[in-house]
């Protein structure tokens, strides 16, 4: 197994914009995790502590392998996802991990 986190900071004139586009993030990441082949787990949260140095949004998975994993970079739905949410997410951070 190999578990894959990424954090990002969106994009928002202000908090409001900020939240709303955290939640559309969400919301379009949640609609793809039934349908990509070896992702076990799929958990997306939007910050709740609002401290300066927090990122906005984390993509916790879960995949089977690293080729799961691989398989996923490339799906079409990911891509698709993506691709409508271009230039919303400023910032990105990730780690992949064997546990």
């Amino acid at each position: 197994m190999i578990k894959h986190i990424v954090m990002w900071n969106v994009l928002g004139i202000d908090a409001a914009d900020r939240q709303r586009n955290a939640l559309r993030i969400k919301a379009a990441f949640e609609g793809i995790s039934q349908r990509i082949p070896g992702l076990l787990k799929l958990e997306i949260g939007v910050d709740q502590s609002h401290v300066d140095y927090a990122c906005d949004v984390v993509l916790y998975s879960e995949f089977e392998s690293l080729q799961a994993l691989a398989g996923y970079a490339i799906h079409p739905e990911h891509t698709r996802v993506r691709q409508e949410l271009e230039g919303l997410r400023i910032t990105r951070h990730q780690v992949d991990y064997i546990p």
